[in-house]
């Protein structure tokens, strides 16, 4: 098949690159000059310097000019194609709402290109982006307006794990299909020929908008499930005395019924999905006049998450911010990425900035570059006091108390660093539970404040 997938971010890159290893004809269009030509050296560096995913720069290297090719311009790309997936932006606007403007402009361009080809076989336009329920239809709109003969739409969503996309675009869970008529599914069928009869993948074909609110309903329960863990379980853990929260974990979990997945007690969940998505499903549902007092209170829990170990350091610690350092581990939403789009960090980094500390110094494995970018000194002077280190060990040197914000394998072994680079008395603040053994350094002085267990006084 000749597919073309538009916007070449986390999605867009990884869709392309995993269709072309199955033999599809790639074109990966973006207007952005500099990342196609990240892309077209095919090194790993300058790959990851824009999607940073596991396994993705290789096979990019393996298929490109192959099948897989990069292209800022579609108009002589369009005669032919089979199927174009859309994998644009869609950001959330102030009030919830997604904000299409990207989505609309792209697919406009692709349309005027469309009215004008002269092959007129089938052709259908895919949205994987999330994008509310309704917007195939607005698609078919647009086509209609600028008399795209022989078109059809459909809704694809993906759903891919940052850090494991390769794999999870190599072997899904699923794929959700929603088309109108049995020409589009066919084609889309041909495309995905590899899962539509697989022992393992479920295939599902629906209607668009089915499709559409699939995708929605998938994150928003993800979500509140992990602030069902962080809203109950860690309250319990926090509050009431002799609670083992890794043992309630188990023994919740231990029901067939109920998944261990999100079962983890955290300083929040972010990405580039969770809250995005939510708010724009409270949005919709609003915009009908529904209620959304669940919704909204799965957002709430999971913002509240992100700082208030801060105010517990403060309130049960007896903690001050005021012109100390801060050794801040973790600054990507979760590990295996370099995405700090709406990470937890970000909130943890304004509120230590607010509550005046002399100095943030952080470290993360793949995620420094894009902390620059998110914490530009030209934007906001008070980032001036943020310094990057090369590992956990230099970021702790010279620290007054340490936050731990993403849970990185590397940082469950990090007692011995510890005891090595900071002396009591020191705070330790633990949104990911990753230091298991916190029982030994509170032994030796250290106080240690964790997500879903009280404050820990140092005993010596």
């Amino acid at each position: 098949m000749k597919i073309i997938v538009a916007g070449t971010g986390f999605v867009g890159l990884t869709h392309a690159a995993v269709c072309s290893e199955y033999g599809h004809e790639v074109y990966a269009y973006d207007i952005d000059q500099q990342r196609l030509s990240a892309y077209r050296s095919t090194e790993r560096a300058q790959i990851e310097h824009y999607v940073n995913e596991p396994g993705l720069a290789t096979v990019i290297a393996e298929n490109h000019e192959r099948y897989l090719f990069f292209v800022d311009d579609l108009t002589n790309i369009i005669e032919g194609v089979d199927a174009i997936f859309l994998c644009l932006p869609t950001p959330p606007n102030r009030d919830g709402s997604s904000d299409l403007s990207y989505y609309f402009n792209a697919v406009t361009h692709i349309a005027g290109l469309l009215a004008k080809r002269q092959d007129q076989r089938r052709v259908v336009l895919v949205n994987k982006s999330t994008v509310p329920v309704g917007t195939a239809r607005q698609l078919e709109q647009v086509l209609k307006q600028h008399n795209v003969p022989n078109a059809g739409v459909a809704s694809n969503p993906e759903f891919l794990p940052e850090g494991n996309a390769v794999e999870k675009s190599r072997h899904p869970d699923r794929v959700v299909v929603g088309a109108d008529t049995d020409e589009d599914f066919s084609i889309m069928r041909r495309i995905y020929s590899q899962f539509t009869n697989h022992v393992r993948i479920r295939y599902l074909e629906t209607t668009p908008e089915t499709a559409e609110a699939i995708k929605y309903v998938a994150n928003t329960l993800l979500l509140t499930y992990i602030s069902f863990w962080n809203g109950v379980g860690a309250r319990l853990g926090e509050s009431l005395p002799n609670i083992r929260m890794e043992d309630l974990k188990r023994g919740v979990t231990s029901d067939d019924r109920i998944s261990t997945w999100g079962s983890y007690v955290s300083n929040g969940a972010g990405g580039s999905c969770f809250g995005k998505d939510i708010q724009s499903l409270i949005y919709q549902l609003n915009s009908v006049g529904e209620a959304t007092d669940l919704l909204q209170a799965v957002y709430r829990i999971n913002e509240y998450q992100k700082t208030y170990l801060i105010d517990r350091a403060i309130e049960e610690a007896g903690a001050s911010f005021n012109n100390k350092t801060v050794a801040l581990l973790g600054l990507a939403f979760k590990q295996r990425t370099n995405d700090m789009r709406d990470a937890s960090s970000l909130q943890v980094v304004e509120a230590l900035l607010a509550r005046g500390v002399r100095e943030i110094r952080a470290y993360d494995p793949l995620a420094i570059a894009e902390a620059k970018r998110f914490f530009n000194p030209e934007q906001n002077h008070l980032f001036e006091r943020i310094t990057y280190h090369e590992s956990p060990k230099a970021a702790l040197a010279e620290s007054d108390m340490l936050f731990i914000s993403t849970d990185w394998e590397e940082f469950r072994g990090l007692s011995r660093t510890i005891e090595a680079t900071v002396q009591p008395p020191y705070l330790i603040i633990d949104g990911r539970r990753m230091i298991p053994d916190f029982t030994e350094l509170v032994k030796r002085g250290y106080g240690y404040i964790a997500v879903g267990s009280p404050y820990l006084a140092p005993e010596s």
